[in-house]
């Protein structure tokens, strides 16, 4: 059996990986270079991650250190603020570019867009239906409202909207903007 990497090491490669995308995007980013980048070896990189769609799926959760069900302020309204805290302007102007470059990607690439939905959109969706579940279980949201299944779509689109009809990154104002405007009136909350 293959010794795993340390958490440090295994950190370090995610980092790259990430940096990589953000420079040259999903279709030309190779094995090769992201062995290049770190200092490793392909054979090194498919041991551990088997595919570059598994790689590229498990940085981007690596990124995301916070499991969305572990916010529980006591109110809707104070876990989308506490789910905003968790990162910086900076941060999600880089998350977006990701996002931006990455759904082109899936396109093309199928086995990207499997393993990004069992590594990254399943957890983050289960941990979002934990949150809106604890607001219905609180009597904040009534159990039929339509809009409790469109909320990933919402804040999805909260993402690819700005840089698209404002030419602006999403930041910390937009966002909160948005949650009072669209998405939690939509949950009548």
């Amino acid at each position: 059996m293959a010794s795993r990497l340390t958490p440090e090491r295994e950190a370090e490669l995610y980092e790259a990986v990430l940096e990589l995308l953000r420079e040259v995007g999903y279709d030309a980013l190779t094995m090769d270079a992201v062995a290049a980048r770190t200092r490793s070896s392909k054979a090194t990189l498919y041991r551990q991650w088997g595919s570059k769609p598994e790689l590229v799926a498990k940085a981007l959760r690596h990124n995301k250190p916070v499991s969305l069900a572990e916010i529980d302020t006591g109110t809707l309204r104070g876990d989308f603020r506490a789910m905003l805290e968790r990162t910086d302007d900076c941060q999600m102007e880089k998350d977006s570019a990701l996002m931006r470059g990455l759904a082109h990607a899936v396109h093309n690439n199928p086995d990207l867009l499997q393993a990004l939905r069992e590594l990254l959109i399943e957890p983050e969706m289960t941990g979002l239906g934990e949150v809106l579940g604890r607001a219905v279980r609180r009597g904040e949201i009534a159990a039929d409202n339509p809009a409790l299944k469109l909320v990933p779509h919402m804040l999805i689109g909260a993402f690819i909207a700005r840089p698209l009809i404002d030419d602006q990154p999403v930041d910390h104002a937009f966002l909160s903007a948005y949650l009072d405007a669209v998405v939690l009136p939509s949950l009548g909350v």
